[in-house]
């Protein structure tokens, strides 16, 4: 895990230095910065495999390197591949490098991981990468005569490479969604690179590219022994549990009280011999669903080295500003607000941190997935966000449509896959995390696992109020301290409760932010009258900090927030 920046095509030394300056809070362990014939580099680590020897840039089999993320699958492709006595790092990333030499950028499809890199190779082709499920970020702009990409859009801000400008259309879509949709971000000029895309660069231009799905759009198998099906689920998780642990550093897990954490902590327990450290995140508010209880009878069963924190109406204030810092590419998504907290708390402990992102989008966990499959008579619906913007559900629908012949629950899995997964929950993962140098890990979102579920018979996924079905069947066996059949109330955080004592000082204030103004006039009002309170104030103190230069303590005093 790491930040990486630089410009292809021309060299830009002090712009790359400036850029990679921007983003080591990604990774706290060191800065280095190369010049090439025709680029500039920086890589920001943060040491998780080979403390000693992992250092980017790499060289290799005459091609160059700098990523971000973990390429879980190094060790077994250095084995596929007979590198053994060739390769001079232990890297997970130095493998990809001899295979690229062998087969060029078909060497791209072999990768099992969360990534995104910058190859130049020794072909003279230069490459960049974004893993299928888009767990790790990436963006570009033109420069000059060059291709300029970084980790975190502030990268390009610090280096004076383009003006903070807002994409109204894409602020549009964050108040109505909570995320923006595809490559679309709420800068003007600078897109992110869809999840799975690969681009080549040619004299600092796109000459071509192509995107890498992380589902197969083919309809889901028809005959199928549950009980099989059971021990080859248990095989597969287990396999990718076991890959998103390999590290040099100190590694835990998030556990909450669901189903997704519980699975991911089973399998941990199960694999390491001493006490697996976790850390749970509770509400002290009577209006929130605590998770606590839950995740400590988990805890128990496990025998893990359970930790937890609590957060409360001082943690809000305190940290909501913070939060609108370290997310510069927006989700108004108030699940940022216990994963900073519990990023905090892991902070010192660990470096490595696996968590249960994915579990609902693959095993068809959400309530909309349920409603999907139901006629309209008996209240069924598309699984699509309600907004009143005709404009914005048709983009919405554009990028969310799934090609082939695919069941209505796999459509709607589909679509969160394309959309809110890597632009609302990864986003929010990736930037929570390294804000605080540390590496989050999703075992869910692994292409076997992908493989794996998405072709499941509906009836394995949704069976009548139980979604997840196969999953709860294998956690009630694997550890049922975790009660997967017992009713759960959905993921809360009490905001309207602490946002409504301010809410008219607040209203008041709105006016004053020029990106409010711009794209919902009516901000005031609606914030009075107790509508999109969470959205609208997220997104007020965002535009105040990375639009117009606030630190993150003035933009809450700004909002009218406690001082």
């Amino acid at each position: 895990m790491c930040g990486i920046a630089g410009v292809v095509g021309a060299q830009a030394d002090a712009q790359t230095k400036a850029m990679a300056e921007a983003i080591t809070h990604r990774g706290p362990d060191g800065v280095r910065l190369e010049t090439l014939a025709n680029a500039s580099l920086a890589h920001a680590r943060l040491s998780i495999i080979d403390l000693e020897c992992g250092w980017q840039p790499l060289h290799a089999a005459g091609s160059t390197i700098i990523g971000n993320g973990e390429i879980y699958n190094y060790v077994e492709l250095a084995r596929d591949f007979q590198l053994e006595g060739k390769l001079a790092t232990g890297s997970d990333f130095e493998p990809l490098l001899h295979i690229y030499a062998q087969e060029g950028e078909k060497a791209f499809d072999r990768l099992r991981g969360m990534y995104a890199f910058c190859l130049i190779g020794a072909d003279g082709r230069t490459w960049l990468a974004r893993d299928p499920f888009g767990i790790k970020p990436l963006y570009i702009m033109q420069h000059g005569g060059g291709l300029a990409f970084a980790s975190e859009p502030r990268a390009f801000f610090k280096a004076g490479l383009m003006r903070t400008e807002l994409d109204e259309e894409a602020a549009k879509e964050l108040l109505a969604f909570n995320y923006t949709l595809g490559s679309r971000t709420t800068f003007e000029g600078l897109r992110r690179l869809a999840p799975g895309e690969v681009i080549e660069v040619r004299d600092g231009r796109i000459v071509s590219n192509w995107v890498r799905r992380p589902l197969a759009p083919r309809a889901p198998q028809k005959a199928a022994d549950e009980e099989a099906l059971i021990r080859q689920l248990d095989a597969v998780l287990e396999d990718s549990v076991g890959v998103h642990q390999r590290s040099d550093v100190p590694y835990g897990l998030f556990l909450s009280g669901g189903i997704d954490s519980a699975t991911v902590a089973t399998l941990m327990a199960r694999l390491n011999e001493r006490p697996v450290t976790a850390f749970t995140c509770g509400f002290d508010a009577p209006e929130a669903r605590d998770e606590r209880a839950a995740a400590e009878k988990v805890a128990r069963a496990l025998n893990l080295d359970w930790r937890e924190t609590s957060f409360g109406e001082e943690d809000f204030w305190r940290i909501l500003p913070k939060a609108a810092w370290a997310l510069d590419d927006p989700t108004a998504d108030y699940a940022v607000l216990p994963t900073y907290k519990l990023a905090e708390a892991a902070k010192g402990t660990l470096t490595v941190v696996l968590t249960g992102e994915g579990g609902d989008e693959l095993f068809g966990g959400y309530g909309r997935y349920r409603r999907a499959l139901r006629p309209a008579w008996l209240g069924g619906r598309p699984a699509e966000p309600r907004t009143a913007d005709p404009a914005l559900v048709a983009r919405w629908r554009a990028e969310a449509a799934a090609p082939g012949a695919l069941t209505p629950l796999q459509q709607a899995q589909w679509a969160d896959v394309a959309t809110w997964l890597p632009n609302d929950l990864l986003l929010k993962l990736d930037r929570c995390l390294m804000a605080h140098g540390l590496e989050g890990r999703t075992p869910f979102l692994d292409p076997q696992v992908a493989a794996f579920a998405f072709a499941l018979p509906d009836r394995l996924k949704v069976q009548g109020r139980f979604g997840k079905w196969i999953l709860r069947k294998w956690l009630e066996r694997a550890c049922p301290a975790a009660e997967p059949w017992a009713r759960k109330q959905g993921f809360t955080v009490p905001v309207e409760a602490w946002i409504a004592p301010r809410a008219q000082e607040i209203a008041r204030r709105l006016p004053s932010i020029e990106a409010l103004r711009r794209v919902k006039p009516d901000a005031a009002e609606a914030f009075a009258a107790g509508q999109q309170r969470w959205p609208l104030l997220f997104f007020a103190v965002w535009a105040l900090i990375h639009l117009e230069g606030a630190t993150p303590e003035e933009a809450l005093s700004q909002v009218g927030g406690p001082s």
